[in-house]
């Protein structure tokens, strides 16, 4: 009974020192680097959606001279469907540990079967040549730099929420504004890759 009445004058000094004004200011700083990190998923979002638009352009291309390579066609355009689930279920819930990870394997997936696909057209060289293939090759380039620039943007807006939300005082009273679980950052199976890859590299 004595530790109850302690709390309540505890609670009731913390109030009379301006303790409502110290909460309002943690809760409406743990909002906005949240919705920061929330902004840059969405630039992320829009980049991987142009990168998925461009695959299936790519594939039809390389169909006109691949007839024989359709199992490698088909495991592109099967992890490009992969990505944009992956995707969407991201962009519903950004910094989820789950969702972010599903969603750099279903990257790092697309990337390995871009890679492979790539790799066999390099017997073809009337593909090479092809005008649109090598607009496709300036578009996708392009595309995975901005991949990579909106993903440390991402990553460095989240490294900032978990930073504020695990100091003194916001690490006691965060969970009670619903920032109790770190969010996540966006790993790439191949980090190192997803910025390269896919590249219809032939030069």
């Amino acid at each position: 009974m004595l530790w109850v009445i302690l709390i309540i004058v505890g609670v009731v000094a913390f109030v009379g020192l301006g303790g409502i004004g110290w909460l309002i200011a943690i809760y409406n700083k743990l909002v906005q680097l949240k919705e920061q990190f929330k902004n840059a998923f969405a630039q992320i979002e829009v980049q991987l959606k142009r990168r998925h638009d461009l695959i299936p352009n790519l594939v039809e291309v390389a169909k006109g001279y691949m007839s024989h390579e359709r199992e490698t066609l088909e495991a592109v355009i099967a992890a490009r469907n992969q990505a944009v689930t992956g995707l969407n279920t991201a962009a519903a819930n950004p910094g989820d540990p789950s969702a972010m990870q599903n969603l750099g394997a279903a990257e790092g997936a697309l990337t390995g079967a871009m890679g492979r696909l790539m790799a066999v057209m390099e017997a073809y060289p009337d593909l090479k040549a092809n005008d649109q293939m090598m607009k496709l090759q300036e578009e996708i380039t392009s595309t995975e730099n901005k991949v990579a620039f909106a993903r440390q943007a991402f990553n460095d807006a989240v490294t900032r929420y978990n930073i504020a939300k695990k100091n003194f005082p916001a690490v006691v009273v965060a969970p009670l504004f619903g920032h109790g679980e770190d969010a996540s950052l966006l790993e790439f199976e191949d980090s190192a890759k997803i910025q390269d890859a896919p590249k219809v590299a032939f030069n």
